[in-house]
This record gives C-alpha cells, sequence and structure tokens, in this order.
C-alpha cells in the first residue's frame, strides 16, 4: 500500500476525531447530578486573569474548542502531507514522526486521564502515521 492512502486515513480519523470531540466534549450536555451540580461551580467563580474576568468554565470552554480547531488544522495537514508523498514521501518521515510521537502522547494522557473512545482513535492514528513512514520510499531519479 502507498503511504498517501494512509495519511488519507490519517486525515479522515483525525477530522472524526475532532467531529466527536466537539459534539461530546464541546457542547455536550452534563448528566444531571454531580456532572450538572459540577458545571455549575465552574462556572459560578469568577477571578481576575491578566486584566479580565473568568471563570473556570471559561478556560474549559476556550481549551476545549482550542482542541477541536487543532484537530480539523491536523487533519488538513494530514490530507495536504497525502498530497505532498505522492511526490516524494520519504522526505515526509521525520514531520509523520513528529505527529506519530505526539498521537502517542495524546492516547497515554486519554488513556490516564480521558476515556476509552479518544484513545482508540489516537492509537488508529498513530498506526496510520507508522504505516504511512514504513512504506514511504524514495523517490528514484528519472
Amino acid at each position: 500500500m502507498k503511504p498517501v492512502l494512509f495519511m488519507r486515513l490519517a486525515s479522515a480519523l483525525t477530522f472524526l476525531h475532532a467531529v466527536g470531540h466537539t459534539i461530546g466534549g464541546v457542547f455536550g450536555k452534563p448528566a444531571p447530578g454531580v456532572q450538572e451540580a459540577t458545571v455549575a461551580v465552574m462556572k459560578a467563580g469568577q477571578f481576575q486573569v491578566m486584566g479580565l474576568t473568568r471563570t473556570f468554565w471559561d478556560f474549559y470552554m476556550g481549551l476545549s474548542v482550542g482542541v477541536s480547531i487543532t484537530l480539523v488544522v491536523e487533519a488538513i495537514v494530514f490530507w495536504h502531507l497525502g498530497s505532498l508523498a505522492k511526490a516524494d514521501a520519504s522526505r515526509l518521515r521525520p514531520i509523520l514522526a513528529t505527529f506519530l510521537v505526539g498521537y502517542l502522547a495524546l492516547a497515554v494522557n486519554s488513556y490516564r486521564y480521558l476515556i476509552a473512545p479518544p484513545m482508540i482513535g489516537e492509537l488508529l492514528i498513530v498506526l496510520c502515521l507508522g504505516l504511512a513512514i514504513l512504506t514511504s520510499r524514495p523517490t528514484r531519479p528519472a
């Protein structure tokens, strides 16, 4: 198989990760009880940060939306890297390895602090990036 296919798969998986994170994590409703009470506390306490009034909920939402934006950007980057891989995939190995290590770290983070679905998605992205690296070969001069 060609690295282009693995990069396209990584792109699609990353986009699905962004959609899942946005629907469930950013715009998901807290369950009644402890979750709802926790959100209420996060929204209630205001404090000054660098001259601005914020709550922990503001930080939670800002970082959550930031993760969604980053995931969409990464999906687009993976798609473009797939296009570049058509010409000389082996030159992309350092970039792909960097993303591979990053997604492996995200999977460990998800395992430790979050839930299984993002971890599984991140490990699938790691697999795609690894296969893209393994299947990339230097182009031969004409």
